[in-house]
């Protein structure tokens, strides 16, 4: 950005410290700096050198830095300091690491200059010398020679987690002769086939479908762990040369401050935990670190240019030369245009040059159009070379935080935040999502299945079975009374993983017994009632006209620009959604469902902004008082550069400042109002209610959803809900409901450190102590109601000096109120509370979580907990404890296992995804429909309902029948092909639901791709899938072989033509014989004596007999 550094030439110290600054190591300090125009002055000094170094002292510092120096150099990159606290439970958080490792490549691989921002504490822990990583980083190219299983011990030796299926940043997994990796520094995973000793291919895939995206000739792969190497540590600062190296160090009296409260924390918790252990007599190893005098030793050797708002002593640091330059930053104008004129008629007068930097390409281009309209000649320019005249006024796109001016030259930078108030920053990166758990992945032997003719049973595991010669994969399914089901594993579609919404076990169906058959014809009569309720209320809602709002507003457009955050994919899709069905003639009716968190409220907000543009009103509806409380400020927050009046009815109000707000709702000068079911009261009326929005529906009471009936009967509708609907259950109501589903998370949330522990006082002193002092507030949960307030006092021990209250669920409403609302405001530092905190407080100033006894909560019960904290862009800490010496019992272990893994936001739909599901079904559905879903389990539930919904609309025909083949040949999956039991299963699952060519042909692509070529046993299993799609559409429900006969047995209401069947068997000349019996069968076996022709082979014989059959066909 020349315009933003040329300037600067003029000033005479500037060229006086770029005369001195390569001289010799040492530091010259700049006193007079102000914020932003650091980072400008920063890289109009560094610009000679190969690399610049910029240490500031915390991590906020750096990352707003980092936001603003991205625009000037695109090399860029913050390099994250390490916990040194808690690292003995730290689930290595790949994320760190990745960023690390991100930081070397860009050091490695750059051409041009680069730019490293980072903090005094990320020089503290030790790192393996530059070139052991340079060593241990791996090359690997199309078509060379690489021995397998050497590279195999090569990737596990980088850090590289071994994995059944790739699906996060850091693992890898071998198949066969393919190793699919997902290197940290690569945005997709890598998936490398050999070819004996040799690379065949090397291409990267998606991690949701493992289909291969696209081939490439070289990877490089870099470690996944940073702490890997020989017993020579050094710190990250080595890495740099102080030849070619500039260093900038931010606030050089902060830093040593920082770097010494870092050191201390440390050592002081060193001391303390020794104490501890001499007292339990365990060792622990900790890990050395460099102190800061050490670090600043190291600094001394390079060039320094030290940056100050005010000269301080800045020993043990090397200071050569002081410099003192006059620089200011801008005074807000908030949001006066005027002001901002008449400022910059004044500048310009005086002569001055003025940049103007907005960031959005859009909105600087408008201020430069609405600057002229005051005449004020301004221009906008995209040209980075561009310089600004005396007088003149340039508008451009960037980004920096505040603006400053050097009143020496006449040159001033207006930021737009300077102008229109402190907006948070977008942010454009696409995050790795957890993946989903897919049907099957997850079923163990032991787990109840549901077996659509047969009932519930036990899967007890996949066996080989031989009959006749012939080895095929069989499912046992074990039933009441001993009696054992064997399902082929080509007949897997029949069969689902039984789920209910409570842990109960469920009573096993006898085989062959007629209680499932009653149990099934109950369900699907309910079925079918709700499946007519649902039809028909669609019908209704189609029939009748709402509001036809006119399309998007440029204001509308500026409100959007001002969300501070990404929006997600899925949010965008809800976003566009939501207006088409305002701005179309029918009744909007949406339901949007996603996480906490994952961003409905802001679908709302656009909602409601959009219809108070027509001057409609709008109504907010909460379950209780402290999210109207908590919406409401996020409303006025997002809404106060605009004409918009949000109120709030709720008891936080006194009855006068309600009795107002009734009176102006009725007068229509009330644009939005945010309130509980107050709002529902017999005397609030409005002028022109246009649309209403319904924040989470489920925990609204029966009478209350009357009253709503009411108000919402022919106005927009928008309900937002947290329990989030499965993919499945979605499917099936996905032609009733206008739904969208928000599944992604948002970019900017730092995923949550886990940490998983014994219990001890020290840690949970220090934990606490660490989030207070950066200003936080802690959430500890305690589930014991009974010595609840016992618990707030011994942690009121340990944190004297901590506001430590502690709430509960049988406390009185208003007492738990007040309390939640005192811990909003920040006016609680630690809150004790039992599970409560699970649904739905969102408050981005609590970071810290400490789970007591996490070895007895459910796992989505810890998910739900841990989303409360990281709602901030600060990273966020989740302490688990158990017990001390407290043997887990194995469940417990796996859960908490798990919980540490998932530390990436989106996987609880991972975790969880399966008794949530369940649960948010039931509420959609309403309680008597949960009963018969517990009956015949979750999934076939939701296929019932499915089949019922498309039936009254006509779509399928009634009657459905399931066809199975069994010929005698080997078509199995053999392990040595998919060793994984749980993948095997799954690719079972699918081939069965093969239903045309395409897909058969895309399952084959997709076996080639992620096992290698595919052997004949596997072939032979697509054959007969195929055939089976085949035999379906012929009516044919079952293809056997017994010895030399194929018995076809057809569907008793097949709509087939019977005066063509002797037709075809004459075709056949005896070798087909027609049984009319119940059902009707056909048998084929061929009579004639020349059986010494070679054998024949079945698959032919039977696709070329049904293929014959499509002759009977009713066409």
């Amino acid at each position: 950005m020349h315009a933003l550094t040329a300037p600067l030439s003029e000033l005479a110290e500037i060229e006086e410290i770029c005369e001195e600054r390569g001289r010799e190591p040492g530091m010259l300090l700049l006193s007079g700096c102000v914020t932003s125009q650091k980072t400008h002055l920063m890289y109009a000094l560094g610009k000679d050198y190969g690399h610049t170094l910029i240490v500031l002292s915390s991590e906020d510092k750096a990352k707003k830095l980092y936001e603003e120096y991205r625009f000037l150099n695109e090399n860029t990159s913050y390099y994250p300091a390490k916990d040194l606290l808690f690292y003995q439970a730290d689930i290595h958080g790949k994320q760190l690491v990745k960023q690390r490792m991100e930081t070397l490549q860009m050091m490695m691989e750059a051409k041009s200059q680069v730019t490293v921002i980072t903090t005094i504490d990320g020089f503290m822990d030790e790192l393996p010398s530059e070139a052991e990583i340079k060593g241990d980083i791996l090359t690997i190219s199309n078509g060379e020679a690489l021995e397998f299983e050497s590279l195999k011990e090569k990737i596990i030796k980088l850090g590289y987690d071994r994995e059944a299926q790739v699906d996060g940043p850091g693992q890898f997994a071998v198949r066969g002769g393919i190793i699919d990796i997902y290197p940290l520094t690569e945005e997709l995973p890598i998936r490398i086939e050999f070819w004996g000793d040799e690379v065949d291919s090397i291409r990267t895939f998606d991690v949701d479908s493992q289909r291969s995206v696209e081939n490439l000739e070289q990877i490089v792969i870099y470690p996944a762990d940073d702490r890997l190497g020989s017993d020579r540590k050094v710190s990250f600062i080595n890495y740099f040369d102080p030849k070619d190296t500039l260093v900038f160090l931010d606030e050089p009296a902060r830093l040593l401050e920082k770097g010494r409260l870092a050191e201390n924390e440390v050592e002081k918790a060193r001391e303390n935990r020794a104490e501890e252990m001499e007292r339990t007599g365990e060792m622990e190893e900790a890990p050395e670190f460099f102190t800061t005098d050490e670090i600043i030793k190291f600094l001394n050797k390079f060039c320094m240019i030290g940056m100050c708002a005010l000269e301080m002593k800045c020993k043990p640091f090397f200071v050569k030369k002081r410099f003192g330059i006059q620089a200011k930053s801008v005074n807000p104008y908030n949001s006066s245009f005027e002001m901002l004129t008449q400022d910059l008629k004044r500048l310009k007068r005086n002569g001055y040059r003025a940049v103007l930097i907005s960031g959005s390409r859009t909105r600087a281009k408008r201020l430069a159009e609405d600057l002229r309209d005051y005449d004020l000649s301004s221009f906008y320019s995209e040209d980075q070379e561009r310089e600004v005249n005396p007088g003149e006024i340039m508008v451009c796109y960037g980004h920096i935080e505040v603006g400053y001016e050097y009143p020496m030259i006449k040159f001033i930078v207006i930021s737009e935040s300077d102008i229109f108030g402190k907006t948070k920053k977008k942010k454009k990166r696409k995050s790795y999502d957890g993946q989903k758990i897919s049907s099957f992945s997850d079923l163990k032997p032991g787990d109840y299945v549901v077996h659509e003719n047969h009932g519930l049973g036990i899967y007890r595991g996949i066996e080989k079975i031989e009959v006749d010669k012939v080895t095929k994969d069989y499912m046992k399914i074990s039933y009441a009374d001993g009696g054992n089901l064997y399902i082929l594993a080509t007949q897997l579609d029949q069969i689902q993983k039984y789920a209910s919404a409570d842990a109960k076990k469920p009573k096993l169906n006898k085989l062959g017994g007629q209680e499932w058959h009653r149990t099934k014809s109950k369900v699907k009569t309910a079925v079918w009632q709700i499946a007519k309720d649902l039809v028909e209320l669609y019908a209704v809602r189609q029939s009748k006209e709402g509001f036809v709002y006119e399309k998007d507003t440029v204001w509308q457009k500026e409100f959007e620009e001002m969300f501070p955050f990404e929006e997600t994919e899925d949010q965008q899709l809800a976003i566009e959604a939501t207006k088409r069905d305002m701005e179309s003639p029918k009744i909007m009716d949406r339901l949007i469902c996603g996480d906490v968190g994952f961003g409905k409220t802001e679908i709302a907000i656009r909602a409601a902004f959009k219809a108070v543009q027509e001057n409609k009103q709008v109504v907010y509806l909460v379950p209780t008082t402290i999210l109207a409380q908590q919406h409401y400020n996020t409303f006025v927050q997002r809404m106060k550069e605009f004409p918009v009046r949000v109120d709030l009815l709720c008891r936080f109000r006194t009855p006068a400042q309600q009795k107002k707000t009734i009176e102006d709702l009725k007068k229509g000068q009330v644009d939005i109002i945010i309130g509980t079911h107050r709002v529902l009261s017999k005397d609030v009326a409005f002028k022109d209610l246009g649309l209403l929005i319904i924040d989470e529906e489920q925990r609204f009471g029966v009478q209350h959803k009357e009253k709503i009936k009411k108000l919402k009967e022919n106005i927009d509708v928008l309900t937002l809900t947290a329990t989030p609907i499965p993919r499945t259950l979605h499917m099936s109501l996905i032609g009733i409901r206008d739904m969208s589903v928000l599944e992604e998370a948002p970019v900017d949330r730092m995923p949550i450190q886990t940490y998983v522990m014994e219990e001890n006082d020290e840690m949970v002193r220090e934990a606490i102590e660490r989030e207070i002092s950066r200003q936080g507030q802690v959430y500890y949960v305690y589930n014991r109601v009974q010595d609840i307030a016992e618990m707030a006092a011994k942690i009121q021990k340990l944190v004297p000096d901590a506001n430590v209250a502690y709430a509960h669920g049988q406390m009185r409403e208003h007492k738990l109120e007040d309390i939640m609302y005192d811990f909003i405001n920040g006016e609680i530092d630690v809150l004790v509370s039992t599970t409560i905190i699970e649904t739905g407080l969102d408050i981005s100033n609590a970071n810290t979580m400490i789970i007591h006894d996490a070895d007895r909560m459910g796992l989505s019960q810890l998910y739900q907990l841990r989303g409360r904290v990281g709602r901030s862009n600060r990273m966020a800490y989740a302490f688990l404890l158990y017990r001390r010496d407290k043997m887990l019992r194995e469940v417990a272990e796996k859960r908490l296992s798990a919980i540490r893994e998932f530390t990436d936001l989106g996987s609880g739909v991972k975790i969880a995804m399966r008794d949530l599901e369940i649960r948010g079904a039931g509420n959609l559905l309403g309680e008597e429909q949960h009963g018969h879903m517990d009956a015949v389990g979750y999934d076939l539930y939701c296929k019932m309902l499915s089949e019922a919904v498309r039936h009254l609309k006509g779509e399928i025909p009634e009657e459905t029948y399931a066809t199975t083949v069994d010929l005698n040949i080997d078509a199995y999956i053999p392990a040595s092909y998919i060793p994984n039991e749980y993948q095997k299963l799954d690719i079972y699952k699918r081939i069965a639901a093969i239903e045309n060519k395409e897909e058969m042909e895309d399952m084959t692509e997709e076996l080639i791709d992620r096992y290698g070529d595919i052997p004949r046993k596997v072939m032979k299993l697509l054959e007969v899938a195929t055939l089976k799609a085949l035999a379906h559409s012929v009516y044919v429900t079952a293809v056997e072989q017994k010895g030399e006969q194929y018995i076809f047995t057809m569907y008793e209401k097949a709509r087939v033509r019977p005066e063509k069947i002797p037709e075809l068997i004459q075709q056949y000349k005896g070798n087909l014989t027609f049984k009319p019996e119940e059902p009707p069968v056909f048998i084929y076996e061929e009579k004639k004596k020349n059986r010494k022709a070679k054998a024949v082979d079945a698959l032919v014989v039977v696709k070329n007999v049904l293929n014959a059959m499509k002759a009977l066909l009713d066409t």
